[in-house]
């Protein structure tokens, strides 16, 4: 079997092609500026919904990545709460919720403090506040003092995609990560976004949770690269989507004898199409702020404020009396009334197609295209 490549004698002396990547870096870069660019032009309301939009979709997908699913609104409530925004959710979130939300925020947040030991332990202690994995006890707040492979398939039949390096190993290997991670100035701080986001995980220093930390130190160090903690992108929710592809290239790069060319080419692509897909993001967040200010002085009760802003945020499917019900917890009656409210106001109004029953949209605002 082909060795691993931290068992390679270049290791972690790690190599690429220099006129390969150059060259996607800054197509990274110069898209990144854009984004910062057309940020500074809006008001904070626009920024803070965009920073708020941005960081529950890489809580929520970077837990989905590794098959946990977070509940959106509770992630969306506790970041609102915790950066003092203002949010229309009536979600109350879980402690696990809580936990999560306060690691990414420190990340993201605190981005030019300096990467120790407790502050790992600190982050992986949050991911599991019950010292558990599912039903399983795991080792929290520490490195792992237990052999790690990373497998699937069904019992007694695993594929082992992984060995990482043997825990008496793993201090050594953090130590030399973590002083490269604080002493480096040398590296632009995307690239080293992606060096470090491969380290870490071939170190695999814990017992679970490796994934959602080496996101994280991501998202550290392109807030470093922004120079700003609000956040407008989300790398996880790109990478969710491009999941397949990133286990694949993990798996085939970790085989390497120091050359992580093919990582790094991944890693910048999908960072790119991520910023792409912000670009969309950013004019339905722009719109929302302008819906707002037209309805500044319109007298809206919470359940309305509720469904308003889950369909400028995108309501999926069709909108009806019944689902009004549901999600806001009250009668039919009551749901109708609402409605027709918004409708007397101009701003709800009924679909043109028919069928068996009715359904709402919102009417454009007048100065969308301002």
């Amino acid at each position: 079997m082909a060795e691993y490549i931290y068992h390679s004698k270049q290791w972690p002396s790690f190599s690429w092609n220099e006129q390969e990547v150059q060259a996607l870096l800054g197509e990274v870069r110069h898209l990144q500026g854009k984004i910062l660019g057309q940020m500074s032009t809006v008001g904070f309301s626009v920024k803070d919904e965009a920073h708020l939009n941005a960081l529950t979709l890489d809580v929520t997908k970077s837990s989905e990545i590794e098959g946990e699913f977070l509940n959106y609104d509770q992630v969306r409530s506790s970041i609102a709460n915790k950066l003092g925004l203002e949010y229309g959710g009536i979600t109350q979130p879980d402690r696990d919720v809580e936990a999560v939300v306060e690691m990414m925020l420190d990340a993201t947040g605190n981005y030019k403090m300096p990467l120790d030991e407790e502050r790992l332990f600190g982050w992986h202690a949050a991911l599991f506040p019950t010292g558990r994995s599912g039903m399983y006890k795991i080792e929290v707040g520490r490195y792992r003092s237990r052999e790690m492979q990373v497998v699937s398939g069904a019992m007694g039949k695993e594929k082992v995609h992984y060995q990482a390096p043997s825990p008496d190993r793993v201090k050594k290997e953090m130590d030399r990560f973590l002083k490269w991670f604080n002493e480096n100035k040398t590296l632009d701080l995307v690239l080293k976004s992606a060096i470090a986001h491969f380290w870490f995980i071939i170190i695999h220093p814990f017992d679970d949770g490796n994934g959602r930390i080496a996101r994280a130190i991501s998202d550290l160090l392109l807030s470093r690269s922004d120079n700003t903690s609000q956040r407008f992108y989300s790398l996880s929710n790109q990478i969710l989507i491009e999941r397949k592809a990133y286990y694949s290239v993990l798996q085939k790069t970790q085989f390497a004898d120091g050359d992580i060319t093919e990582w790094l080419v991944w890693y910048l692509n999908c960072l790119y199409r991520a910023l792409q897909s912000t670009e969309t993001t950013f004019e339905k967040v722009r719109y929302k702020s302008i819906f707002w200010e037209e309805h500044a002085e319109t007298v809206l009760n919470a359940r309305q404020r509720l469904m308003l802003n889950k369909l400028l945020d995108g309501f999926e499917g069709k909108l009806t009396s019944s689902k009004w019900a549901k999600i806001t917890k009250s009668s039919q009656d009551t749901a109708l009334r609402d409605i027709n409210d918004l409708i007397d106001k101009e701003i709800l109004q009924k679909e043109a197609q028919g069928g068996r029953s009715t359904n709402y949209e919102l009417i454009q605002c007048k100065n969308k295209n301002e």
